[in-house]
């Protein structure tokens, strides 16, 4: 070795590091990682600790004392307002401690032990909603107590950051009982009831310390969505109440605050009518709650936002039309009834009238008074809508190209067996579906138009058959029934007798499908939403197809027929060329007539409930007649008003453009007028066809158009209730029997599956 200190190469330093190359470069170290962590735990700290430090808790809201919205008329004028805030504050010991608790088995269950805010709460709520998995709520009791009595209800990032700091504040300087009690002084429970006691007045009539442990559960399940569970509102909604009810008490049991015994006997409590506030008495409250539900369920404001209230809302409704609906309704249906007759005394009344072409909402009737009656007859959905439910089944036939179980295609001049209690058939096999017509009549051979005319339920079952439900219901979907709405899913061959119990709303929104040739624009109760002087987006209703245009000019060829000469003569008095069907739901517990003129589409319902029980009753010897059908105050109700929504515009006739097989010229009217009024008539032939769908064409004189009504017929006892919702009750005759077709329910079950 060299001893050369130059030949030397120099010791390496054992700490020395190699020089990073190449990409590595780019890649930060673990002490950059762990410097960056550790400063942006600083910036969050810090932002927390300046949030804190510069976040007050401020004076309670305007909120607390929400301000009105002004609802008006499509011209502007003044239509309602809403009611002053109904508050009243209590001390938490005049509060029941089951209710208390029912309150925190609702929405906070660890209340006493978590601390103000629950972060992970947060971030998941949040992840859900991004996800669509529905909007959910992250907050604990102090931050919804913080929103409600110190911030406002808009959703902003700002207003969320200052709920998380004040409610963080709040929790040190006061005691877990003084944020329950504010939070159930400040909450809302619908009904214009802001706190507890304000609650238990309008739903039991009682002061807050005499609630039960079941009705303080009630209203802690109404803090979830005050307006959908009010079951007095929308009795359609009390499986979801009772469902939420349900929870509550469950929640109550686990948290050991009831007992599995106390639980098990407890029934639900049914709350008290609604006292309207006088500013809404009338229609008035019937459209401003009709307005909110259209608001809301569009997601044009949220209902706490809504609720806060300063808003101008401009509604579709015509003041005039409005008015006249109210006119024809007095006129042909209130002042015949007689409150001395208990039947009278169920009489409800529903209407609503579209224009086909805007697809907004002209006039609505929600029931005599809102103060009186308060559920909305326009827009509940428990009543089965009966007949008018089968030009969805004609219009469906067509549009499908369905056939007969011969092979022939379905068209206004088909003809079909029209003998009461005929067994339906599939692939020529029974399918244990035999309901009756009304009465009890045979028809024998009857074309599809005749069938209509007179309301044939053999016909339109083995109809419904031939088509298949799965697509009559897709079609009524289409046409604008929504796809949730009961029994629609559920019935089977009943379907196609109108099991399903739409909306008197949702009907016309049908109907005004049918009107525009097929097209429709879904309907609108709004024009215009503003406050403080800027008007809110509303959602696009772009025009869609529903229907061909030959489908539903061909079903109102057919329906022309009703008017003309079936059950719906009492619509002639309108003046105009109509097309509209008749329809009796189950045990004549409803009446409806829908139909339409070029310009408007209009459905009138005359319901029975019992105003103690709200029960739904039979109408058999309302107004002083033995029964009530569709042909008879719905018709004439709707003629009414049509003529007087019409006035002064020029009359125009239907442009049909006909499918092909349906161009037949109507027959020449004669002087006979149709028998028996309502949704049946007598049989056309005593000689009935084979149990099959077709057979030779029926022959007689046609009838002429009557402008008024045909004096009526009655049974001497209530016909048998049907349709069914499900399978019928009545079985095929003769060499069947009822052996015949028991087990063939799954048979049934996979013909209403469809393909």
């Amino acid at each position: 070795m060299s001893d050369d200190p130059e030949d030397r190469t120099p010791a390496r330093d054992s700490t020395s590091r190699p020089r990073r190359t190449g990409w590595r470069r780019a890649v930060p170290t673990w002490r950059m990682a762990l410097a960056a962590v550790v400063l942006f735990l600083l910036v969050i700290v810090g932002g927390l600790a300046a949030g804190y430090l510069l976040v007050d808790i401020p004076p309670a809201n305007s909120a607390a004392q929400a301000q009105s919205n002004v609802y008006l008329y499509s011209d502007g004028s003044f239509l309602a307002r809403d009611g002053d805030v109904n508050r009243e504050n209590v001390r938490l010991g005049q509060i029941p401690r089951s209710t208390q608790q029912a309150v925190l088995a609702a929405e906070d269950r660890d209340f006493y032990s978590e601390s103000a805010v629950d972060p992970a709460a947060m971030v998941r709520a949040a992840w859900n909603t991004v996800t669509g998995k529905g909007k959910q709520s992250g907050s604990t009791i102090t931050q919804q107590y913080v929103k409600n009595y110190y911030l406002g209800q808009e959703q902003t990032l700002t207003r969320k950051a200052k709920e998380f700091f004040i409610a963080i504040k709040l929790d040190r300087e006061e005691t877990k009982d003084e944020i329950l009690e504010g939070y159930l002084n400040s909450s809302y429970y619908g009904r214009n009831a802001y706190g507890i006691q304000a609650a238990a007045q309008a739903y039991y009539g009682k002061n807050s310390e005499q609630l039960t442990t079941a009705e303080g559960a009630y209203l802690a399940t109404l803090l979830n969505a005050p307006s959908a569970y009010d079951i007095t509102a929308h009795p359609e909604n009390k499986r979801r109440a009772l469902s939420r009810w349900n929870y509550v008490l469950d929640g109550m049991v686990k948290k050991k605050w009831l007992s599995h015994a106390e639980r098990d006997a407890m029934k639900f409590p049914e709350p008290g009518p609604v006292k309207a506030s006088a500013g809404l008495s009338g229609q008035r409250g019937y459209i401003v709650e009709a307005v909110k539900d259209y608001l809301t369920g569009n997601k044009i404001l949220d209902e706490d936002t809504l609720r806060a209230g300063g808003y101008r809302i401009t509604t579709t409704l015509s003041k005039n039309r409005q008015n006249a609906f109210v006119d024809a309704v007095d006129n042909r249906l209130m002042d015949q009834l007689d409150r001395s007759r208990k039947v009278d005394t169920y009489v409800r009344a529903g209407g609503a009238s579209i224009d086909p072409a805007t697809g907004r909402v002209v006039a609505m009737y929600g029931g005599i008074d809102y103060a009186k009656q308060y559920v909305n007859s326009a827009t509940r959905r428990d009543y089965q809508v009966g007949s008018t439910f089968k030009p969805i089944v004609f219009a469906s036939a067509v549009q499908n190209g369905s056939t007969t179980q011969d092979g022939e295609p379905i068209t206004p001049d088909t003809v079909y067996d029209g003998t009461n209690k005929r067994m339906t058939l599939s692939n020529g096999s029974p399918t244990g579906f035999a309901p009756a017509n009304e009465d009890d009549h045979s028809y024998g051979p009857i074309t599809v138009t005749e069938a209509t005319d007179k309301s044939v339920n053999a016909v339109y079952a083995q109809m419904g058959i031939d088509v298949g439900p799965a697509k009559v219901r897709k079609t009524a979907v289409a046409l604008g029934i929504p796809a949730g709405t009961p029994s629609l899913a559920t019935s089977q061959g009943a379907i196609s007798l109108g099991t399903a119990t739409p909306s008197v709303l949702e009907m016309t929104q049908v109907y005004a499908s049918f009107a525009h040739h097929g097209t429709q624009r879904p309907y609108t109760l709004v024009d215009k939403v503003s406050k403080s002087g800027e008007d809110l987006p509303l959602p696009a209703r772009p025009e869609r197809l529903a229907l061909d245009r030959g489908a539903a000019d061909t079903t109102t060829s057919i329906l022309q027929s009703v008017v003309d000469g079936g059950t719906g003569t009492a619509a002639q008095a309108a003046g105009r060329p109509a097309a509209g069907k008749t329809g009796t739901a189950e045990k004549d517990k409803a009446a409806w007539f829908a139909g339409y003129t070029p310009e408007l589409a209009t459905v009138v319902a005359v319901l029975g409930q019992n105003p103690q029980s709200a029960a739904q009753e039979p109408l058999y010897g309302a107004g002083g007649l033995p029964r009530i059908n569709g042909g008879g105050f719905p018709a004439e109700i709707w003629a009414d008003y049509t003529a007087a929504a019409l006035d002064g515009q020029p009359i125009t006739d239907f442009d049909l453009q006909l499918e092909e097989g349906a161009e037949s010229l109507p027959p020449e009217p004669t002087t006979t007028a149709p028998e028996p009024p309502g949704e049946s008539a007598p049989p056309t032939s005593t000689e009935p066809t084979a149990p099959g769908t077709s057979g030779p064409p029926t022959t007689g004189a046609p009838t002429a158009p009557t402008v008024e009504p045909p004096s009526p017929t009655f049974p001497t006892e209530p016909p048998t209730a049907e349709p069914t919702d499900d399978f019928p009750t009545v079985g095929p005759e003769g060499e069947e029997g009822a052996e015949a077709y028991t087990g063939r329910r799954a048979l049934w079950e996979g013909l209403a599956a469809g393909p």
